[in-house]
């Protein structure tokens, strides 16, 4: 987490905003063949704002590199080293995300709305809330945290009409997000769930335009 979680998070709200309804905030975004940046190659991505202004969202099937969630809470003084197998098995097993390159050490917490830290949460659609205070994780490890989470270090940004270019240039699909996906800590297996679940075979996925 960074030294002031919660002025990202006001800052990524002010810079991004919440968009109108026919805004993508909510919804998942996954990289089709075509997509040109090779650091969002396979990516399933959950916008967590969306609007004129711009775009913010969190990659949600690719692990932070030689990282896991009891390193992490030992790295940040939040548990000693011998309490980290001690630790609930849903908590050591909680995945830590690759969330983007934006701020890659920054974290980032996507969780179900069964927890929140007032002007800290944000409930952003389908039961799904964003908390980047560190906080958070001081629940998370005693067990008094949401029941569903994932932490993201990093997020993905996009300045006003990017991600709209993009998915026109055949970049992106997008659809309802499902929170049994993004929670789910299977990450090799969200993008083809979230291909089959817009009815699109993995197998037989082209480079074509189109989205959902």
């Amino acid at each position: 987490m960074s030294p002031d979680p919660q002025a990202d998070l006001r800052s990524a709200r002010e810079t991004h905003g919440r968009g109108a309804p026919s805004y993508l905030d909510g919804q998942l975004l996954v990289a089709m063949p075509g997509m040109a940046d090779e650091r969002f190659s396979r990516s399933v991505i959950y916008l967590c704002a969306h609007s004129a202004e711009g775009a913010m969202g969190i990659i949600v099937n690719k692990p932070a590199a030689d990282l896991n969630m009891p390193d992490l809470l030992v790295q940040l003084d939040i548990i000693a080293q011998d309490d980290a197998i001690r630790l609930p098995s849903r908590v050591g097993h909680m995945p830590v995300l690759m969330g983007g390159p934006v701020e890659a050490s920054r974290g980032f917490v996507l969780h179900s709305p069964d927890f929140h830290i007032d002007q800290s949460t944000l409930l952003i659609d389908n039961g799904i809330c964003l908390t980047a205070t560190i906080e958070i994780l001081r629940a998370i490890a005693v067990g008094k945290g949401p029941e569903s989470a994932v932490l993201a270090l990093g997020y993905a940004g996009w300045q006003a009409g990017q991600l709209e270019s993009e998915i026109q240039a055949n970049g992106w699909l997008h659809c309802p997000a499902d929170p049994d996906l993004i929670f789910n800590s299977a990450l090799d297996t969200k993008y083809d769930r979230a291909l089959r679940g817009i009815g699109i075979e993995p197998a037989m996925l082209s480079s074509t335009a189109g989205h959902a």
